[in-house]
């Protein structure tokens, strides 16, 4: 699927690594829904995007009415639906026995609700709009890229929740790959591993520099630019489907 004139709604789509795949995906011909609950970067980044290409919705991945609504909008606007790209998500890292008692039950719910359900329910939402489309020639209606994270495979201490959270998503790829083919739609969740966006770079300089210290090479946290590459060439390459990619630098965490 090539990505001029072309669709995409993007949760999370204000900062990091969405932000990022709205702004390549706009330079390269398509049209995006930016969904978050940031208002204010959202109408900014369709400001410095143009309206022609891009509208913002403030979009809570858990609601039903909300993600609907979102995905409506994208309809609405432009025509239709080729795209999903999840990359809404918190983090809320807690230790299962921790010095103030045992992990927030409530915490690890709503990480799970967020990450999990949140990516679900867009799916489901977004699948709907994408099967009444028109298919290509290759017979694609659509195109949905997962935000999971190497925490799948290299969960630390403190990210019981996190770790259950991407793991879902990571083990619900295949299964709904499968479903999605009979009607042209693909799906990939991409593992990224530690990229620089605002919640990295709010973390503790000790923190930083131990994650920075395990990655092999490049030596350095990832680009969200390269990450909305890698999504790019997902949506252009027809046989990519149902699979969890790692794009990590090699990266292998540690325990903490």
């Amino acid at each position: 699927m090539q990505v001029n004139n072309q669709t995409f709604l993007i949760t999370g789509g204000a900062s990091g690594l969405g932000q990022a795949c709205a702004r390549r995906l706009v330079q390269h011909g398509g049209n995006v829904v930016i969904a978050d609950l940031n208002a204010t970067a959202g109408n900014a980044l369709v400001a410095e995007l143009g309206e022609s290409h891009a509208a913002f919705h403030a979009t809570d991945v858990t609601s039903a009415e909300s993600g609907q609504a979102a995905v409506d909008l994208a309809v609405q606007r432009f025509g239709g639906l080729q795209g999903l790209i999840n990359c809404a998500g918190i983090l809320g890292a807690s230790r299962v026995l921790g010095k103030e008692g045992p992990h927030d039950l409530n915490l690890f719910r709503r990480v799970i609700e967020v990450n999990l359900i949140g990516t679900f329910n867009m799916i489901r939402l977004a699948a709907v709009a994408m099967s009444r489309g028109t298919p290509n020639a290759e017979g694609e209606r659509g195109v949905i890229v997962c935000t999971a994270s190497v925490a799948v495979e290299d969960g630390q201490i403190g990210q019981a929740a996190y770790a259950a959270s991407k793991g879902g998503v990571a083990s619900m790829t295949l299964p709904i790959a499968r479903e999605l083919g009979k009607q042209g739609i693909r799906i990939v969740s991409v593992a990224p591993g530690v990229f620089e966006t605002a919640m990295m770079q709010a973390a503790p300089t000790a923190v930083r520099d131990s994650l920075a210290a395990q990655i092999p090479f490049p030596s350095r946290f990832g680009r969200p630019e390269e990450f909305a590459q890698f999504v790019q060439q997902i949506f252009e390459n027809p046989y990519f489907n149902g699979s969890v990619v790692r794009l990590d630098g090699a990266i292998r965490m540690g325990a903490k």
